[in-house]
């Protein structure tokens, strides 16, 4: 917004008086003269665009841990294939293209290659269930990095509240009135009403409302008893008008009353005192009651009048006023607001309060949804002005709500906050809130009151401006993420049950156990599609109660680790087992039987990964139709391997007897009780 001196009328010399308007404003009639302060950068869009630049998106934890991952893994198993090659040639003796192409293949199947696509999958399943859920993603990293937000900074008009201002309680003639008893006709209290409606822009029809949420409430109070402000306008209409202006923080309209010309002016409380002629008296009482409805929770507007002999004012006409009263209103909490707080809190994420209101009314409205908790704070931004970083990123731990909040300040939370080792979600509507969305690690923007500029630095957009939206889109986002490393688990682990399998035979001067078409066909079907599927398992509740995972946590835990290995262990017992069982008739049916045992274990094991707990004996061995599917696939396309004659050769299969097919089937399903029998163990200890 390009700053520009008005100068009004437009004879005097520039500066005498001015007033600041910005590039893009109208000027609907008369005349002024404009001297530009600044261009370009040096503006406050300028400023703005330079927070924007220097501000830098980050990657999402998943997004760290598995550029890791791949990058140790790939090399750990090219590693591995090197030296079962030099094995394979300078130990067994192998032919070097056999041993070559043997290496190659178990290196395709033994590197989750499909992992990627996997992860995409989900997300992007992950992104429609959000979109039902009034939840836009813009980026597709946002959904699993919601899951791992600690900290949610929100603003509180529309978000955390309703946005539907509604007048409470006036105050005029020395005694406090409720809404509900206010009276047009009451010789104190008409001047004050009257002038609520006259020194506002706001409509209300049949059509809807158009205005400021604030001027609004204003003219509801009016039409709940039947007066129009429409038929108020027109009765006294409005000559001249000093508009709104956030420095000075009044309004001023003039219009021609029975007794000759009036100016009426709303505008804040302290304002508004400080140009009145009130005794110290009077001055105390109302600045004691504006002290009292702030700490409830409520907004309140001054309004004061006063006579004059010209249509032509101006500020220096905006002095010497008659003090009407005030009219308090709140924009209550949005009925879910305190559930969703909570609900965050138990599940280990902080929320905060950052807000352009008074420390006070914004204070009470955070204790009522139970962000303002005992042992925080409210501070206004100017607080954070004297800080270094350094004192910000200790200080921050102790807030729960920011006031009068600039861009600069809302960023320098933001970057304390991440600094700490948190991850953090921001929201704004604002062309100003653009650089705090995009400093923090999820930008959360709004769809309804949300400017584009706004929505495009953010990563999601919310299509009802609602906190408990985002708390459902955390609950969203920590069970894709519990999806995926379900769909990683059944891919290392059954990898690893491979890897053992061919490391043993190696060791054991044992036939290869597996064809090159045997792992290729493993990993092609009997990996891709339980993966899949255990990336579309059925999202719970149970995520909530939980923390945070920690921002500086690898995907590849210790408690990961054990499990992959454990259960790789479980499968390649179970698929030497049918190894050495085949080999007592040949090395042909050997192979056959470790690599159908390894298919079929490895299809079982996608029920074992659905949870950390035994699930056999539970509706949730069901619940997931995916997986139960793919499990159908699976096992239809490998028994054709096996039972059709003219698929034996294609797969390098031999024929099987009834008997050592009950093996296969007895071993694989053998190998899934068993890691449920170790779950179990696990989740009693």
């Amino acid at each position: 917004m390009e700053k520009q001196t008005a100068e009004i009328p437009g004879d005097a010399p520039l500066g005498d008086r001015t007033n600041m308007v910005f590039s893009g404003s109208f000027v609907t009639y008369g005349r002024a003269k404009f001297l530009v302060t600044g261009t370009g950068m040096d503006t406050e869009m300028g400023r703005i665009a330079a927070l924007l630049k220097s501000t830098e998106e980050k990657k999402t934890p998943l997004q760290v841990s598995l550029d890791q991952f791949g990058r140790k893994l790939s090399i750990g198993i090219l590693i591995l294939c090197g030296i079962l090659f030099a094995v394979s040639v300078l130990w067994r003796r192998e032919d070097v293209m056999n041993a070559f192409l043997f290496a190659v293949a178990l290196a395709v199947a033994a590197i989750p290659e499909a992992l990627s696509s996997i992860v995409t999958i989900v997300l992007s399943f992950g992104t429609r269930k959000m979109a039902r859920e009034n939840a836009i993603i813009r980026k597709l990293q946002a959904v699993e990095g919601l899951g791992s937000v600690s900290v949610i900074c929100s603003d509180k008009t529309g978000t955390l509240t309703q946005n539907k201002m509604t007048v409470q309680k006036l105050y005029t003639g020395g005694r406090i009135i409720s809404a509900g008893e206010a009276d047009f006709h009451d010789a104190l209290q008409e001047p004050l009403l009257r002038t609520a409606l006259l020194c506002s822009d706001a409509t209300v029809n049949e059509s809807g409302e158009v205005g400021d949420p604030t001027e609004v409430a204003l003219v509801r109070l009016g039409e709940a008893y039947g007066v129009d402000e429409e038929e108020t306008r027109r009765r006294w209409p409005r000559l001249t008008e000093i508009p709104f202006d956030s420095d000075r923080k009044m309004m001023t309209t003039v219009h021609r009353f029975s007794g000759g010309l009036m100016m009426v002016t709303k505008g804040a409380v302290d304002v508004l005192l400080d140009r009145s002629d009130i005794s110290p008296e009077e001055r105390a009482e109302v600045e004691r009651v504006n002290e009292r409805f702030s700490q409830e929770g409520l907004r309140v507007l001054a309004f004061a009048c006063r006579p004059v002999d010209s249509t032509a004012v101006t500020l220096d006409d905006e002095d010497h006023l008659t003090f009407l009263g005030v009219v308090a209103m709140m924009d209550p909490p949005r009925e879910e607001s305190k559930a969703a707080v909570a609900e965050c809190i138990a599940a280990g994420i902080r929320p905060i309060m950052i807000t352009g209101d008074h420390k006070v009314t914004a204070s009470a409205i955070a204790r009522e949804i139970g962000i303002l908790t005992p042992g925080t704070q409210a501070v206004e931004g100017a607080v954070l002005d004297g800080m270094s970083d350094e004192e910000l990123r200790e200080f921050v731990p102790g807030v729960s709500v920011y006031a009068r909040v600039s861009p600069e300040h809302k960023i320098r939370i933001v970057r304390a906050w991440q600094d700490r080792g948190c991850l953090v979600a921001m929201t704004g509507d604002g062309v100003n809130d653009a650089p705090a969305l995009k400093q923090a690690d999820i930008g959360v923007a709004m769809g309804i009151t949300g400017t584009e500029v706004a929505k495009d630095a953010a990563g999601m957009v919310l299509t009802d401006d609602n906190f408990a939206t985002i708390v459902q889109a955390v609950k969203n986002g920590r069970n894709v993420y519990a999806n995926i490393q379900r769909a990683i688990q059944f891919l290392l682990s059954g990898n690893a049950a491979g890897i053992l399998t061919v490391l043993y035979a190696s060791l054991m001067n044992l036939p290869v156990p597996f064809a090159a078409v045997h792992l290729l066909f493993i990993n092609l079907l009997t990996d891709s599609l339980p993966a899949i599927a255990l990336g579309l398992e059925p999202h719970t509740d149970a995520v909530m109660h939980q923390k945070p995972r920690p921002r500086n946590e690898g995907l590849l835990t210790r408690s990961f680790l054990t499990s992959v290995v454990a259960e790789g262990l479980v499968i390649a017992a179970a698929t030497i087992t049918a190894f050495h069982l085949g080999l007592r008739e040949s090395a042909a049916v050997g192979s056959t039987m470790a690599f159908a045992t390894l298919c079929l274990a490895r299809l079982f094991h996608g029920f074992d990964c659905k949870a950390p707990e035994p699930v056999i004996l539970t509706r949730r061995f069901w619940n997931n139709r995916a997986l139960l599917a793919a499990f159908a696939v699976g096992a239809v396309l490998l028994g054709s391997v096996l039972a059709v004659p003219v698929l034996r050769p294609l797969f390098e299969a031999a024929a099987l007897s009834g008997a050592q097919a009950l093996w296969i089937v007895g071993l694989a399903f053998g190998s899934m009780l068993v890691i449920q029998l170790l779950k179990a163990l696990r989740t009693r200890r």
